[in-house]
Parts: C-alpha cells; structure tokens; sequence
C-alpha cells in the first residue's frame, strides 16, 4: 500500500491567509511532479475549485463532520487521496470553530478531520497588530484538544524584518517550529464577491496567478521543512457510501458559471450508484437532456446573470417541458431560476421559469448563514447548509418540502417548496443521515 503524508493548513480566524498558503503550496508541490490530493473542510464550493485549478485537475472533496457521518467522511477522504504521495487539507474559519451540538460525527470544526485522518497542522497567524505575543496564540492551539497536533507555525501580514524576528522568537519560545513569514504586500490576491472568491473558472489568467502565488511561497517558506513535519495520514477503506441518493438513473445537471455550486463528493456519489451524469449550460441557451430521468439546478451566481437567462428561450421551455413528466430539483441559485421572478441587484424584477410560486430578490441584501437539518416528507433526515444573500420576497400556496432546524435543534419552519414534479430549497444538501 502506498504509504501518504499529509498536512492541513488552518489558522486561529478566517481572513488569516490560509487560502492564499494552501493555493501557493499546491501549486508549487504539483510544479515539482508531486501528487497531491486537496480537500476543504466544512461546507464551501469556491475554494475546492481553485484547488482543483492549483493541482491542475486533481478533484477537491469536501470533508464536514456535522453534515457527514463517520462511514461517508471516510470514503471521500480515502477516494480523494487515492494514489496520492500527500494531501493537504484547508481548515475554514479558526481550527477549532465549530457549532455547539454535535452533528452527524461531530461539531463540524477542522480540528474533527485533523484528528481523524491524522492530519499536523500547520497554523497561518495573522500578526499584524502584534510581534512575540503570536507565540502565545500559538502555545494555546498547542495544547487546546489533545490528538490535535500543531506541526508550525506560517506568520503572515509581516510588516518588517524587526516584525518577523519578534513575531517568530515568540513562536520559537513556545516550542514551535517557524515555517516562514509572508511578508505585507508581497503575496498577489485574488478578486473576490459577495460569496468569496470571483470563481475559479472566471478568473482571468488563473494559471498565471496561481504560479505567481507558487512563486512567492517558495520564496517565503522553507517548504522542505515543512513537508518534513507532515505526518503519515490514517487510510481508511472505501465503503461506496452515497451521500445523496440520485432521483435517476440519468441525471441532467446545469453546469456553468451561473450554477457551479455542487458537491463533488455528492456526483462520485450518483456515478458509484450507477447514475449517469449529463451537464448542460443553461447560459448556454441549453435545455435538459429530455432523456433523463431528473434534472438537478445546483446554486451558484444566478443574480448575476437574470437578464440573460430570462431571455434564454430554449432553456426555459425545455425546462418547463421536462417537468411536466419528469422531477426537477433546485438548490439556492436554481431554486431561484424555478421561481416566477428574480430581482437583481439593481431592482429589475426577471421573469423566470415559473414552475415554483416563489418571487426572489437579491435587490435588498440579507444574509442567510448556517448549517440546516431537514426533515423531509418521508422523514428522512438531511444535513447541509445554507449560504445567500436572497430572500424570498414573496410565495403562493404550495406545500413545503421539509422542516428545517439550526445547527443548535432550533425549528426553523418549513424549508422549500414542492409543486408537482418540482422541488427547490435555499438549502445545499451535504448527506443523508
């Protein structure tokens, strides 16, 4: 068997780097002809993709014990890392941040997938505002949950040569190693949106970008040390788990720029099963393969591009036409495009598919965050999340596809809709419990 090393790159707080490291460090693994498997802890569709993009094809699986139980975690982290020489997972948000009550197999923090697979972290500190105390944070990651190792320590927004050797003696005081300091400024960004990074396929020059970000963590990171303090990851077997059961045995699926918001992990799902996956590009002006057996809207940017999908005749009729025999289901953006009308930011109001009595606007802009669990009709128990900025500003009678609840058992109230063959929810679907 092929022995693995693996790291996972995390960080006391969102907004510390740890995107900026992971993409830079995969990019300059892969330049160097070493196989390396990339995942994403907790829910996120956009970081996944520029790791895929970093590694130059190699899928990106999301790894989340709230929404997945013990049995589907370990068959995409053992899919992902098949025939890989060392993964690198991302943490989201700080290492230990996760939600009050368990979920499926835990609270959802990175720390549950460091210590599961066996992961060492390497910790991006933001040290701006601060020198030798970063040792401090540092100690107290260190010795916050046993099992959790701290393999180092990257610091990162370092204002001067004096900022980093104070910032690392710190460090170094509390025992742990200094990988290398990202100097303020020397680090190219990405665009970002209101959902986080402009994606992936829509970021102009990405290979150039993604080599420069190459360029300056070889210049900035003793990368050989840090491989060095990778560890040998936990193998488990695969299982063939499906996270979502498949609604066919051929599934049409929108893939464009407009909806890209679908899960790795829940595709391989549908294939292991034995489902065939057809895309199609409503931005395209394409129709549902009329052959299938469903057709599945995923979420992503449809508020961007309402004018232009409104006008889009042949897939809105062959939309309306396929679900009148056959299922369709749309998660956050296609929940939308099912609706009678989306208003975009400007306050237009766009026709759209009129298949669900729903109006949605993205005019007046409210945040919608968190995990959900869903108790669906025929009581099966969903996990994900939701994550938009577009309300429902108004809905006729229909009934409603499942009852929702917070990450905290908190009722939420009923959670979509369900007219005839059609389906659609804000909520993203993680795994079935």
């Amino acid at each position: 068997m092929l022995m693995t090393n693996g790291l996972m790159i995390a960080a006391p707080r969102s907004g510390s780097g740890k995107t900026t490291v992971m993409l830079g460090l995969l990019r300059a693994l892969t330049r160097r002809g070493i196989r390396v498997a990339p995942f994403k802890c907790g829910p996120d569709y956009i970081d996944p993709a520029f790791h895929k993009a970093a590694t130059t094809g190699r899928e990106s699986y999301n790894l989340d014990s709230w929404a997945m139980p013990g049995a589907l975690l370990d068959d995409v982290f053992a899919r992902g890392m098949a025939g890989a020489e060392m993964v690198i997972a991302e943490g989201s948000m700080g290492l230990f941040d996760g939600v009050a009550l368990r979920g499926a197999s835990g609270d959802g923090a990175s720390a549950d997938i460091a210590a599961r697979f066996g992961l060492p972290v390497v910790l991006v500190i933001d040290v701006s505002g601060q020198s030798q105390s970063a040792g401090a944070v540092a100690m107290g990651f260190r010795d916050f949950q046993p099992g959790v190792k701290i393999a180092g320590v990257i610091l990162g927004n370092v204002a001067s040569e004096r900022h980093k050797a104070l910032a690392a003696r710190g460090v170094e005081r509390a025992g742990l190693q200094v990988f290398g300091a990202l100097m303020r400024g020397s680090v190219p960004a990405l665009p970002e949106r209101h959902l986080g990074l402009v994606q992936a396929e829509e970021t102009p020059e990405l290979a150039q970008k993604l080599d420069a970000l190459a360029d300056a963590i070889v210049a900035q990171v003793d990368v050989e040390t840090l491989l060095s303090a990778a560890g040998q990851v936990r193998q488990p077997a695969r299982s063939n788990t499906i996270a979502i059961k498949p609604l066919g045995k051929r599934i049409a699926l929108a893939r464009d720029a407009a909806f890209s918001f679908v899960y790795p992990h829940v595709v391989a799902g549908w294939r292991e099963a034995g489902a065939e996956v057809v895309p199609f590009s409503p931005l395209a002006d394409e129709a549902p393969d009329s052959a299938a057996d469903c057709c599945w809207l995923p979420g992503g940017y449809p508020e961007l591009h309402a004018a232009r999908l409104s006008g889009n005749k042949k897939f809105m009729e062959g939309l309306r036409g396929f679900a009148a025999s056959q299922p369709v289901h749309g998660e956050c953006g296609g929940y939308m495009v099912l609706g009678e009308a989306l208003v975009d930011a400007a306050g237009i109001s766009w026709p759209m598919a009129g298949l669900l009595p729903i109006t949605t606007s993205f005019a007046q802009r409210k945040l919608h965050l968190g995990y959900r669990a869903v108790r669906m009709g025929d009581d099966a128990l969903v996990r994900g999340h939701e994550f938009h900025y577009a309300s429902v500003v108004s809905q006729g009678a229909a009934q409603s596809l499942g009852e929702a609840s917070d990450a905290n058992g908190a009722a939420l109230g009923p959670a979509g809709v369900r007219v005839g063959n059609v389906t659609g929810t804000f909520f993203h679907a993680v795994a079935n419990e």
